[in-house]
């Protein structure tokens, strides 16, 4: 978005009469929820809790999964705030439905036009609205901000591509950035580009680094144990298209079961038809002689991580996204491979790659010989599963330093009569 504000209110303005039909246009596509369109004009049927509301949001996966830490810390400190909890994608609400905590409340994000605004905020109210990473939605933070929701950009992320962007509208820029009371870079880079935009940044804080470790059922753990057949386990963890075929390749002949959880488990039937393999959506699961198995079912990574032996991390090889928070492995003691493209959470790795419990591959190759590596070698994965665990509970103190920020936004606590 690099329109003057003014016009791009004005944009969406005249807009907004399209926005039910690009929905339903969408939900025929299978991007939205057919069944909860009516959440993304601002319509809901779901009741405000009564009293102080924090609203947070996450567009899809990544940044809603850092949140969960949030929402904990929040209940633990302050059980009388009402949670709100939005996103924009179908994979982040089902993860939610599984995760959130019960009185915590999951909504979509409505559009960013005038009237799905307006009604979103006249009906829940929030008090104060945390935005994680980089959603930038000029008519809700700039009506939340007129209404006097007091607002943080928290684990705030903003590429050198983006910054470059916003540069071209300053004046844009510094109206959205002052909008926020708070903001919280995720790292020293972020920080200069929204400096170099006119915000104010507080410390940095990058909100994945927080959490607990996933949960999982220990019966099924066993279970798949016994599946895998004394078999080492190589998980490919969150991947994207191109990148499933590159790790089962590179693991072929070794031994091992690989287990594919795409990031997207709608791709399982397409992962599942190139590769021959059977789907854990549709209760299908290995045998002695299975070579590869699809994991494509939500809210199970918990289970899969304890399953692997090694992990190798999806969004990393080529395709240009990024890489994804290798810290929920991390927690779990599993050693992880990451591709080269890991910008996404470029400080972690280097920080996992300086104490060993993280390894790069550069390519499908030397992805293969560093799986072989790992797999003949019980003493060296023992070593880096002791090293990701340290590392892991190092990362606790960022759970209090976001708790300690948000402290003096929180909205005062009611008085009883």
């Amino acid at each position: 978005m690099t329109l003057p504000l003014d016009l791009y209110g004005l944009a969406t303005r005249l807009a907004e009469p399209l926005a039910p039909l690009i929905l339903k246009r969408r939900a025929k596509a299978g991007r939205e929820d057919p069944f909860r369109l009516g959440e993304r004009l601002g319509r809901t049927g779901a009741p405000r809790p009564p009293g102080p509301l924090v609203w947070l949001h996450g567009v899809s996966v990544g940044e809603t999964v850092s949140l969960l830490a949030l929402v904990e810390g929040l209940r633990a400190r302050r059980p009388d705030l009402g949670l709100l909890v939005t996103s924009g994608t179908r994979t982040s609400a089902e993860l939610l439905a599984r995760r959130l905590p019960a009185g915590v409340r999951h909504q979509y994000v409505p559009v960013d036009t005038p009237g799905a605004v307006r009604r979103f905020l006249d009906h829940w109210r929030p008090d104060l609205g945390v935005f994680a990473e980089s959603e930038l939605w000029p008519n809700l933070i700039l009506t939340a901000r007129r209404r006097g929701t007091r607002l943080v950009l928290a684990s705030a992320r903003i590429t050198e591509g983006t910054a470059r962007t916003w540069r071209r509208a300053p004046a844009s820029a510094r109206r959205l950035l002052s909008a926020f009371d708070l903001i919280l870079p995720q790292d020293r880079a972020t920080a200069d580009r929204l400096r170099g935009l006119g915000a104010d940044c507080g410390r940095e804080l990058n909100l994945k680094r927080a959490g607990a470790p996933l949960i999982f059922d220990p019966a099924e753990l066993a279970r798949l144990q016994g599946l895998a057949a004394g078999r080492p386990v190589v998980l490919a963890a969150s991947t994207h298209p191109g990148e499933d075929a590159l790790i089962a390749e590179a693991a072929e002949g070794l031994g091992a079961l690989v287990v594919i959880a795409p990031r997207h488990p709608e791709r399982g039937a397409e992962i599942a038809a190139a590769l021959k393999a059977p789907r854990r959506a549709l209760g299908e699961e290995p045998g002695p002689e299975t070579l590869v198995w699809i994991a494509d079912t939500l809210g199970e990574m918990g289970l899969f991580f304890r399953l692997a032996d090694v992990v190798v991390m999806g969004g990393s090889f080529p395709g240009g996204i990024g890489g994804h928070n290798p810290l929920e492995p991390a927690r779990l003691g599993a050693p992880v491979i990451t591709g080269p493209d890991i910008a996404n959470a470029a400080d972690v790795y280097g920080e996992m790659f300086d104490e060993v419990c993280a390894l790069m591959a550069r390519d499908g190759p030397d992805l293969r010989r560093k799986l072989a590596g790992l797999l003949a070698d019980p003493v060296l994965r023992r070593r880096m599963r002791e090293a990701a665990l340290a590392y892991a509970a190092r990362q606790e103190q960022t759970l209090a330093d976001a708790l300690e920020d948000l402290a003096p936004l929180l909205p005062a606590r009611e008085v009883s009569k």
